[in-house]
């Protein structure tokens, strides 16, 4: 199966890249919401988050978000721990699930591709990219948060040369007529792509 990686800073629309992507038949993979559904459901992530951040991250039995969004926030230690428990479970559920899929090539959308090592099991990465100033209108919108929440948010991650520099195809995303050419011609190369990767 031929795996494509698809990420971007915070209001990027890597989403609507996928969204496109699916409607032209992939299979996508969202890791964010698969990791945050895995966090609450499996059991040994259940017991290692608890060994490792306390009773409270599970109180009255569900996931809680906040106390462990505050724990990791602005901490990389405490980032880097709980990635070190949830990311590798995400890796497996991906391939797993990879293999079930019989669409042409199967997509998995993740914000911090790099950083969790999804770019070393996926044949391609596509950069989803835009101006930061329309990346920050975005968020604030569709988030309601502060213009200085998400200047601090995209100072967390890495920058859209970065991603560019390791990644085989950049998208940019200003106009939604643009962007779904732009996304017809991406799908035509990465079928291209697919039905030519080495056996």
């Amino acid at each position: 199966m031929y795996k494509v990686g698809v990420t971007g800073g915070i209001g990027s629309g890597k989403s609507v890249v996928c969204r496109m992507l699916r409607d032209r038949g992939a299979e996508v993979y969202n890791s964010d919401l698969r990791a945050k559904e895995l966090m609450a459901s499996n059991e040994d992530i259940r017991h290692e988050l608890t060994e490792r951040f306390g009773a409270e991250v599970f109180a009255g039995g569900e996931l809680n978000r906040a106390y462990l969004s505050h724990r990791v926030f602005g901490c990389r230690e405490e980032l880097e721990a709980l990635n070190a428990i949830v990311h590798p479970r995400v890796l497996n559920d991906f391939e797993q699930w990879a293999e079930q899929q019989e669409s042409e090539y199967v997509v998995i959308e993740s914000a911090i591709l790099f950083e969790s090592g999804i770019d070393k099991i996926v044949d391609a990465v596509v950069a989803v990219m835009a101006p930061e100033d329309l990346r920050i209108e975005r968020t604030v919108e569709r988030d309601g948060l502060s213009r200085e929440q998400v200047e601090e948010r995209m100072r967390n991650q890495l920058t859209d040369d970065e991603r560019c520099n390791r990644s085989k195809y950049a998208i940019v995303n200003i106009d939604l007529d643009d962007l779904e050419e732009d996304v017809e011609q991406l799908h035509r190369r990465l079928s291209y792509d697919a039905r030519h990767q080495k056996s």
